[in-house]
């Protein structure tokens, strides 16, 4: 495929402390994720998160995801409690970034208004249920109960458009996350969940646009697994298909 003809999927970057091939502190993403998106047909864009302060313009937002065909919301660190409510922060919480959370609420909420081709990731699911009023539980229980480093069965349900996309009804999801869905966001319906009850994908059968979230990690295992690749696969589908929409005359 040529790179013309890939369509843009655009990935937030996560912030790190330091690269090893960099000096300072970096804009990041995880080379496998990208690079699932690029087997899959697409070409992933980094995009800076941009929220000063811990607030992002809605606008400014849109009109930053307006040039892309889909997005791709990638895991991380988890979001601050209070983005969803809660009154206290459990011990393990890490990794919180004001700035980060800001951009990928808003993110999520204007690629929804946009139509924008949607795949979110791990932390991606938990900012998508947190942006339409979802909560978490902040922790799993500590070790042996979390999912970090795990990987396990996962059961779909069957019709779900998750169900469609991976063509079976289990599949061995590469975990790692030690919080998870509480309350569910407005207009999202579970789609998959581990053998313990924990919920590990959504979806929005009811709202326009293309949009799946998984708890897991799917590029851990895309290479190999031609399940967890065909998710990257159907977003670059999706952003195509949009793309091409878009760009056909209207004939009155």
């Amino acid at each position: 495929m040529t790179g013309a003809a890939r369509p843009l999927i655009a990935v937030p970057a996560r912030f790190s402390a330091g690269a090893s091939a960099l000096r300072h502190a970096a804009e990041v993403n995880a080379r496998a994720l990208v690079e699932a998106v690029w087997r899959a047909g697409g070409e992933p864009a980094t995009i800076h998160p941009h929220a000063p302060g811990g607030r992002a313009d809605p606008a400014d937002t849109a009109a930053r995801l307006a040039r892309f065909d889909g997005l791709l919301l990638p895991g991380g660190g988890d979001l601050a409690p209070h983005r969803y409510g809660a009154r206290h922060t459990h011990d393990s919480v890490y990794d919180v970034d004001d700035e980060q959370d800001a951009f990928d609420l808003e993110a999520a909420r204007q690629a929804r208004a946009l139509e924008l081709p949607l795949l979110a990731v791990c932390r991606g699911l938990q900012v998508v249920n947190t942006a339409l009023g979802g909560t978490l539980h902040q922790d799993m229980g500590g070790p042996g109960r979390d999912h970090r480093h795990l990987r396990h069965r996962v059961r779909l349900t069957p019709g779900s458009a998750l169900h469609r996309v991976t063509g079976t009804d289990r599949t061995e999801a590469s975990c790692y996350h030690h919080q998870h869905i509480d309350r569910l966001g407005t207009g999202l319906t579970i789609t998959a969940r581990a053998t313990d009850g924990t919920v590990e994908a959504v979806e929005a059968p009811d709202t326009p646009g293309w949009f799946l979230a998984v708890q897991w990690h799917p590029e851990d295992t895309a290479p190999t697994d031609p399940a967890q690749h065909r998710l990257f696969t159907a977003l670059v589908t999706a952003a195509r298909a949009r793309r091409a929409a878009r760009r056909t005359p209207w004939a009155g």
